[in-house]
């Protein structure tokens, strides 16, 4: 069977729950995506773990597909959408990192310092029992980068009632960390304040 310019046959298949099609699909994207992914981001490891992650998206979500116009277009604002996310998301990690060590006693040795993953733990169970509304507007400014006027837009609310649920989650983060990690208060509030600012 010939194999389509533009992927609709494969992708009306895959709609239908047709695994090889998706397969084939796969295989006729995967190398310019790769690439284009790998100069967004100019990590291989990045690379790769967003193209899995986007087809992941396409076959999870393929029901929605034959609302797609162009699903070339559609894949890779996907794959430039996931990439940036990835990107932001080290970033935030790198500045939290390099604010932990500032924030380090003096004296204190490098194996001693609480690890991001440690100190990202204890921040994600603060987010976690975040009032939802709260958790939605703290998630949408800090994970994936909405303006208060975008999130204001995303959740049919006003923008000063976004920056009080930003101001109130800021403020629920600082006193769960008080209540059930109070030795991480001296190193985790100071980085959230600085990520939220």
């Amino acid at each position: 069977m010939q194999q389509p310019n533009n992927g609709n046959e494969l992708i009306m298949r895959v709609v239908q729950g047709d695994e090889i099609a998706f397969g084939q699909l796969f295989r006729l994207y995967k190398n310019k995506l790769y690439s284009f992914i790998f100069h967004l981001s100019g990590s291989a490891t990045i690379a790769e773990d967003v193209l899995q992650d986007v087809f992941l998206k396409i076959w999870r979500d393929r029901d929605q597909l034959t609302g797609i116009d162009n699903f070339n277009a559609y894949l890779y604002r996907m794959a430039q959408n996931t990439a940036i996310n990835v990107l932001r998301r080290q970033s935030r990690e790198a500045l939290l990192l390099n604010e932990v060590q500032r924030l380090a006693p003096e004296g204190v040795q490098s194996d001693e310092l609480l690890t991001v993953k440690e100190v990202q733990t204890a921040l994600q169970q603060a987010i976690n029992n975040l009032p939802p509304q709260q958790r939605k507007v703290y998630q949408l400014g800090q994970e994936q980068g909405f303006t208060y006027e975008q999130i204001a837009a995303s959740l049919g609310i006003s923008t000063s009632t976004v920056r009080n649920h930003m101001v109130q989650a800021l403020k629920t983060i600082r006193e769960y960390i008080a209540q059930h990690f109070p030795s991480l208060l001296i190193y985790l509030v100071p980085a959230v304040a600085m990520m939220m600012a």
